[in-house]
């Protein structure tokens, strides 16, 4: 498996489609690990909001924790317990059957030191794909990777503000949502009528083959 900063520098096949794929709250169910990582360090995470450093809280306390000292612990997350996340139900099966048909590049945003920790979860999971670790919105990456294959591209992301940068960059890319934790589905920012959402990943497999053009069976 590649990790890799570059996206040209990723392995692309010219003549295969293409699925690139997000990795938190996609493939895996980060919030429960993060979760739990934070109990470790005597904090308590509140499932309030769709955000990250807002749900982070001091036991009993009313306000959040500050986001210095989030991102602190997001940081400590990846250097010191990325392993510690479950796959999302029926990621890994999804992934190889489409991979029978498909190239695959996980893109993920995370700390550059997550690059061996996030790799060696993926290969213990049976996902050895690419990873492609990127910061910020994920429209320019996109853009390279699917300028590199003459066959469609489909992408995969939780968050509506990737999706939408991926609409501006790379508009021939097709483009799902999908949030693997149940508990965060109600209150993700959505919009259907541009990227079409799908929270099963059985169901999203079918629609990723379809798009792609490859069997379904």
């Amino acid at each position: 498996m590649d990790a890799t900063l570059d996206p040209n520098r990723v392995v692309i096949h010219p003549h295969l489609p293409l699925l690139i794929v997000d990795v938190d709250e996609v493939l895996g169910l980060f919030m429960h690990g993060f979760g739990r990582f934070l109990g470790t360090r005597g904090y308590e995470f509140r499932m309030d909001r769709f955000a990250l450093f807002q749900n982070i809280f001091a036991p009993g306390a009313d306000e959040h924790l500050d986001l210095e000292t989030g991102r602190t612990l997001f940081d400590d997350f990846f250097r010191f317990a990325c392993d510690d996340m479950e796959p999302a139900p029926g990621a890994i099966q999804a992934l190889a059957e489409l991979s029978k048909g498909a190239g695959i590049v996980a893109l993920t945003n995370a700390p550059d030191h997550a690059r061996e920790p996030r790799t060696r979860w993926m290969t213990q999971h049976g996902m050895d794909y690419p990873l492609l670790i990127n910061s910020g919105p994920k429209g320019n990456a996109v853009a390279a990777l699917s300028a590199r294959t003459e066959r469609p591209v489909a992408f995969v992301d939780d968050l509506l503000g990737n999706l939408d940068s991926v609409a501006a960059a790379a508009p021939g890319v097709h483009r799902f949502q999908m949030v693997a934790d149940p508990r965060l589905r109600d209150m993700a920012p959505t919009a259907p009528d541009r990227h079409p959402r799908i929270d099963d990943w059985p169901a999203l497999r079918m629609e990723i083959a379809l798009v792609l053009g490859l069997t379904t069976e």
